[in-house]
């Protein structure tokens, strides 16, 4: 007899304030021991039998009750355990019966309360301080409870948490007391959901004499809550712009951008300068860089600006959140500035200063042509740049037709000198001073083009006897950084050696040149001055001096050669910024300070081989480069977006000088593509009746290169069925995204109930950044429902009574009793619960508990040969069903009844009555009798068989039709009166004797014991079997039969008595047997005689 105790759940459990979620699993209660309890027999119905004392470590209310095949002996408080007898186990013999209280192990661990669903912050506030998440160590309030029955052996671990990886698969454990703690820290760029399943695993137990684990699963969704706990990222870096000097205010140079890096959170950004001395400033919202002042290049060529984006709400640990970044700004050049004239040597000027515009010099009259004023130092400057810097130089004023220029056209910055153009104007004896004004002209610049500056030149008189040479003028030239003591020119013919001496005028040339004073050659005194890119042409006078003073001159053009010895200069810097599918196109500017129209200046552009020299083309004369097809974003793997060609500015010299430069174009993305799943379709299966269940993820990636446009977000599509699920989106990776398909946690379904057992679904993956309806992409998904044993089987009822006969008259199988399951994959027993006897509707005890044996097949034997009808006419089963695969909800069916009707045999004779009457006066003598059997075969019918008169001297005389009996029932006895038929002969003296029989209406049966039974087999040899091979059709294969030989008055034989009649050796006669009945191999009827 099973014993049981159930729980019913008691209120939600609940911990700290910072507890996520109560995750309650009601267990079952237990008996703390198997009790072994004995009765010694009989005990009265009402009395105490024992105690039931189980334990629910919930502390919830116990329901008791009592289950098995004696369970209908006893009687149970639900409240309280207390057990009585209900039915009387007072029999002829005591007995003891042995109650066994166990607890089998049929139950798995049951959570309540479902779904489980919570949300935790990526930074926990029980996490210790910045910049630290919820760290392995520290103390966490736990994310779920569960609890278990009470057992040392009984465990629950994660099984699995999703996303499945290595880390996450430590992320989170489970304490001994039920608490589900975080193992590690959480970071939300990462994951933004977690699904735990937590498998609850009892210490196991018998079930069915076998041992059996019982376990069950839940799950816990972790949603996780992204809080402020990063600071904000500017895009595309780095930032560069241009703007041309003196534009007005407000003019804008670009648009810097930055985002919050907690996406969850996406606080508002907000930008502001932190250099404030910075003629610039920036919209606190938009992020765009405009003008504040005035912007002179030549003051300012470039800036760099400091930019601080902050965000909106502080951080977590009560800090701003902020970045910065460094934005260069260049100034371009605008042709503002005249070119002006300075007092000074080119190697030494100092063009801050202010510029001049008076100058004084001096020369001797009659000087050779292009011989140049003395104690003159003219540098002309222009601040502006490149082209911008180009201005020509001219003379006029009263006596600008004696002299000249040089040089006359200047880029940047030169030195300029005053020639004699006209010597014979140069008269010490017309005027002693000259007046010229240089005039510099800026043609570029219409509005403010030229500087005048006035030179003064005071001429010295000289002999008109002096020594000549044979030119006037001598034309020489020298490379620029020659060697010291390189010859630039000797003439041995220019006079008489010993009588004429040579010196070199002026005094300033003497630095760079001298001369032999002897030979009157002229030699490279320091050759690291001569620089042409600084100075082309030097004029000197050679002076000869005779040996009485006087003096001859002639002069002396030396101009510098160019050397290749100047690598280009790149002008300015080269970022690009450009929006993806579009064309970009710039010059690269570049000048060569060698001679211009020489192919030391002569530049020349290529692309140096690299990752992106393929995707550009550059103008090798010109230097505009050009893409040849738009820009893909996503085909530059630089997370900023960034391709870097490096441009080499080569010259055309000998030996070849040559500057690189980088051009790095920022290319920004555009949502110009839409999700794609990583598969065409997708299968998954689920057991049914799972809540909140993982189905199954699917995948999808973004090729567009930013956060905000390769964002995935998954939605069902609205269709049969989709209601039944949900699916969320988590970011594996930069563009790569994963859609967790779940089943709805409010909902069960129902795997008996579905005409398909499948859904079909479509996933839609959306671009969250898409502005166009189409940006999106679908996958269908086929859900297959698997079947779980949760369904109860049922016993199909028995269309009608069933009937069996008593005495043993019919064995083995009564009935066979079948069980259905809905569910696919059912194993069913059947159980026999309680026996009730009855006899005429009343209880007849427990005389009937061993009759019939119920066979965990469901079919129902007879079990014994003692049934007998006349004490229990009907039997009532009450048995169930159990599925030994049931995996969750009741694993028995409802109680059923089987009614089993003891069908009477006439088994019994009529029995006479004790009759002490005797025949005499009177009359109407009666003979009453009883027969057991029911029905025909207890209906008694009387007759009278012989009447003899025995007189007084014992002579017995037969007598015919003297007596008649008359048959009449009372309840249920028969009474057969005796009346006389016909008078009686009063001279006759005697007694007579009457013998009546009492035989009942059905045809009498015996039963003979087993004792009598004949087992008889039937041999044919070999031989006869070889010999007669031909013949035989057919061999029968059942050769022995068992039968019982009985007379007509139920004598049987046995087995020797039958040898021997069969032999012919014997009588075939059994005990009380007639010499004329036949034997009969079934049961035969009897009848009984009385004689009154």
């Amino acid at each position: 007899m099973g014993v049981q105790g159930a729980g019913r759940a008691g209120h939600r459990r609940g911990c700290s304030a910072h507890l996520l979620l109560v995750v309650s699993g009601n267990v079952a209660p237990f008996f703390n021991m198997t009790i072994v309890y004995r009765l010694t027999l009989p005990v009265p119905p009402g009395q105490e039998a024992f105690q039931l004392t189980a334990i629910d470590i919930d502390g919830d209310p116990l329901t008791y009750s009592i289950s098995g095949t004696d369970a209908f002996y006893f009687s149970v408080n639900a409240e309280t355990g207390h057990v009585t007898l209900k039915q009387s186990l007072d029999r002829e013999v005591s007995r003891t019966l042995t109650i066994i209280v166990e607890d089998r192990n049929d139950n798995a661990p049951v959570f309540y309360y479902l779904p489980y669903e919570a949300s935790i912050p990526e930074v926990p506030p029980w996490a210790p301080g910045p910049p630290r998440a919820a760290e392995q160590g520290c103390w966490v309030p736990p994310v779920a409870w569960v609890c278990l029955q009470q057992d040392t052996s009984a465990g629950m671990s994660p099984a699995q948490v999703i996303p499945d990886n290595t880390n996450n698969h430590w992320l989170f454990y489970i304490r001994p007391n039920g608490n589900v703690v975080l193992n590690g820290s959480l970071d939300y760029t990462k994951n933004t959901f977690y699904q735990i399943k937590i498998l609850a695993k009892d210490g196991g137990g018998l079930l069915h004499n076998v041992v059996v684990f019982q376990n069950s699963s839940a799950y816990l969704s972790l949603t996780i809550i992204d809080v402020p706990n990063l600071d904000p990222r500017f895009l595309n870096e780095p930032y560069s712009g241009s703007v041309p000097e003196n534009c007005d205010l407000g003019t804008s140079v670009l648009t810097v951008s930055a985002m919050d890096r907690d996406t969850g959170v996406n606080d508002e950004i907000f930008y502001s300068i932190t250099n404030t001395s910075v003629p610039f400033a920036i919209n606190a919202t938009t992020g765009t860089i405009t003008v504040s002042a005035p912007l002179d290049r030549e003051q300012l060529p470039s800036e760099e600006v400091l930019l601080e984006a902050r965000e909106k709400n502080l951080d977590i640990y009560g800090k701003v959140a902020q970045a910065s970044t460094l934005v260069t700004v260049t100034v371009i050049d605008v042709n503002d500035n005249k070119p002006q004239f300075y007092n000074c040597s080119l190697l030494s000027c100092n063009f801050t200063t202010d510029a001049q515009s008076n100058f004084s010099g001096t020369i001797i009259e009659h000087s050779s042509s292009r011989l140049s004023v003395s104690n003159l130092n003219i540098v002309a400057y222009d601040p502006d740049k490149g082209a911008n810097s180009n201005y020509e130089l001219y003379l006029q004023g009263p006596d600008a037709s004696a002299f000249t220029v040089s040089p006359t056209n200047i880029l940047g910055s030169g030195e300029v000198q005053i020639l004699v153009q006209d010597p014979s104007a140069v008269d010490y004896e017309i005027s002693h001073v000259m007046v010229v004004q240089i005039v510099a002209n800026d043609t570029g610049n219409p509005v403010d083009c030229c500087s005048i500056a006035t030179v003064t030149i005071d001429l010295i008189d000289s002999n008109d006897h002096i020594p000549e040479f044979p030119q006037s003028i001598y034309s020489l030239s020298v490379m620029e950084n020659s060697p010291d003591g390189t010859i630039i020119a000797y003439d041995p013919d220019s006079g008489v050696l010993g009588e004429i001496t040579y010196q070199l005028l002026p005094e300033s040339i003497c630095n760079i040149f001298m001369v032999n004073a002897t030979t009157g050659a002229v030699l490279v005194r320091n050759g690291s001055l001569l620089d042409r890119e600084a100075r082309s042409t030097y004029y000197g006078n050679l002076q000869a001096k005779d040996g009485g003073n006087l003096v001859g001159t002639t002069v002396l053009e030396i101009t510098v050669l160019d050397d290749n010895d100047n690598a280009p200069v790149v002008i300015g810097s080269y970022f690009i910024s450009v929006e993806e599918g579009l064309n970009i196109s710039t010059q690269i500017q570049a000048n060569d300070d060698d001679e211009p129209g020489n192919p030391n200046s002569e530049l020349g552009f290529r692309i140096l081989p690299g990752p992106f020299s393929n995707n550009f083309t550059i103008d090798e004369v010109t230097g505009e480069m050009h893409s040849k097809e738009p820009l893909d974003r996503e085909a530059v793997e630089d997370e900023r977006g960034q391709m870097v060609v490096t441009v080499e500015v080569y010259d055309h010299g000998v030996p070849q000088q040559s500057t690189l430069v980088n051009v790095t174009i920022t290319v920004g993305d555009v949502n110009d593509n839409a999700p794609v799943f990583l598969n065409q379709s997708y299968e998954f299966s689920v057991f049914e009746d799972s809540p909140g269940t993982l189905v199954g993820n699917v995948e999808a990636t973004d090729a567009d290169r930013t956060e905000i446009n390769s964002r995935i977000s998954f939605q069902l599509q609205r269709s049969s069925g989709s209601s039944n699920f949900l699916i969320r989106s988590s970011r594996v990776q930069a563009g790569y995204y994963m859609g967790q398909l779940t089943v709805d946690p409010d909902v069960s379904i129902d795997y008996d109930t579905l005409q398909e057992k499948f859904f079909s679904l479509v996933v839609v993956a959306e671009n969250t950044a898409a502005e166009e309806v189409g940006d999106n992409a679908s996958v269908p998904v086929m859900v297959h429902i698997l079947d779980i044993n949760d369904e109860p089987p049922t016993i199909q009822p028995v269309s009608q009574d069933i009937h069996v006969s008593e005495n043993g008259t019919q064995q083995g199988l009564v009935v066979t009793l079948v069980a259905s399951d809905l569910d696919t994959n059912h194993s069913l027993v059947f159980e026999e619960l309680a026996v009730a006897c009855f006899k005429d509707e009343s209880s007849a005890g427990d005389v009937c508990w061993d009759w019939f044996l119920l066979a965990p097949n469901g079919s129902v034997l007879v079990n014994s040969s003692d049934i007998d009808y006349e004490l229990c006419d009907t039997v009532v089963l009450t048995l169930r069903a159990e599925d030994l695969y049931t995996e969750k909800g009741n694993r028995y069916s409802q109680d059923e009844t089987l009614r089993i009707l003891i069908t009477d045999v006439n088994d019994n004779a009529p029995v006479f009555l004790p009759v002490t009457e005797t025949f005499g006066e009177q009359l109407g003598l009666v003979c009453p009798a009883t027969d057991a059997d029911s029905g025909q075969g207890g209906a008694i019918s009387f007759s009278i068989v012989s009447v003899v008169l025995v007189d007084d001297n014992g002579v017995s005389r037969p007598f015919e039709n003297l007596f008649k009996i008359v048959t009449t029932v009372e309840e249920d006895t028969y009474i057969g009166s005796i009346q006389v038929a016909s008078n009686l002969d009063g001279s006759l003296k005697g007694q007579y004797q009457v013998t009546v029989e009492a035989q009942d209406k059905e045809a009498p049966i015996f039963t003979v014991d087993q004792s009598y039974r004949v087992r008889l087999q039937f041999v044919t040899t070999v031989e006869e079997v070889q010999s007669n091979s031909q013949s035989i059709k057919a061999v029968v294969a059942k050769s022995v039969m068992e039968a019982y030989f009985v007379y007509s008055n139920g004598t049987a034989l046995d087995a020797n008595q039958l040898i021997m009649c069969v032999l012919g050796r014997g009588p075939c006669t059994g005990t009380a047997a007639h010499p004329g009945w036949p034997i009969h191999s079934h049961l035969l009827f009897p009848w009984q005689t009385h004689t009154v």
